[in-house]
């Protein structure tokens, strides 16, 4: 949707980020993505369980980081009806920031990506394994792997000590600490609602000249969260995301490439289900936190 006093400064697969002057409105839409293509059937409240959960998570952890969110609010915002019918719950208002193009990703789990190069390799991130490990397997412990960022394209997977060759040792000391603390937080408060967080990613960035998490955080879309009765090594455990979607898509005669085929109403229905399930537990869990 274009705002009528906003301007659109980019437009996601998911997300549509408006200039706000010297805020930016982060709307997350009911867009659904898989293998880099949008599909074109919309998955009906995604977009405000994703807000709302960043909302969740940016608030949890504010002792650790400080972060770009402002608030929710957007009565005070100069909108039509239209517009703020649309907006409202789905759309975080954020201070700016000097973005750092580093992916922070952190992995407790193999899986994905990292589980394809430790097959290959023997490897995490560049880093050696133990042998004999198998998909789904916890590892020995939290393990910090980046990426430089790419927005017209995938994310290039680089070492740590890459990482501190291109941004110097300080800061990619920094971003690992931040990060693995971040998911060693939300890996606990996820366990006491039954749930393993396989793996995240973040994004940092600076305000007012000090560190900030930004974007959005430990959402279904940014983090590979599933349920923890479900893990056995080897197989792939039930996840809180869209692999429904990605299942469904791998049997159908699709090269992957866009348009994508329309979503049935049983796959949009069941997709949904899994993204308020993990929100209704997480944040449920998030209320037996200490203030």
């Amino acid at each position: 949707m274009n705002l009528t006093n906003y301007p659109l400064l980019r437009q996601g697969k998911v997300r549509d980020i408006y200039d706000a002057g010297e805020n930016l409105l982060l709307v997350a839409t009911d867009r659904l993505s898989a293998f880099d293509v949008i599909l074109p059937t919309p998955v009906d409240g995604k977009g405000k369980l994703l807000t709302q959960l960043s909302v969740f998570w940016f608030e949890a952890t504010r002792h650790i980081v400080p972060n770009h969110l402002v608030g929710t609010d957007i009565d005070g915002l100069d909108l039509t009806p239209a517009e703020a019918d649309w907006l409202r719950d789905r759309t975080m208002i954020a201070r700016k920031a000097d973005r750092i193009d580093i992916e922070c990703v952190v992995r407790g789990y193999l899986a994905g990506s990292g589980y394809k190069e430790y097959v290959q390799e023997g490897t995490l991130a560049g880093e050696p394994l133990p042998a004999g490990l198998q998909r789904a397997d916890r590892l020995p412990e939290p393990r910090f792997t980046p990426a430089i960022k790419n927005d017209e394209g995938h994310d290039e997977n680089v070492s740590r000590a890459r990482l501190a060759e291109i941004i110097g040792t300080e800061l990619a000391d920094e971003l690992e600490s931040k990060s693995l603390e971040i998911y060693a937080f939300a890996s606990s408060l996820s366990a006491q609602a039954g749930i393993v967080l396989a793996d995240t990613k973040f994004e940092f960035g600076y305000i007012d000249g000090q560190l900030s998490l930004i974007d959005e955080v430990l959402t279904p879309d940014s983090s590979r969260y599933w349920e923890a009765a479900s893990i056995v090594p080897g197989q792939e455990p039930d996840s809180f995301d869209k692999q429904i979607v990605r299942n469904w898509l791998e049997t159908l005669d699709w090269d992957k490439t866009y348009p994508g085929p329309e979503i049935p109403d049983e796959i949009v229905a069941q997709t949904i289900a899994r993204y308020r399930e993990v929100f209704d537990r997480l944040t449920a869990a998030g209320k037996e936190i200490p203030e």
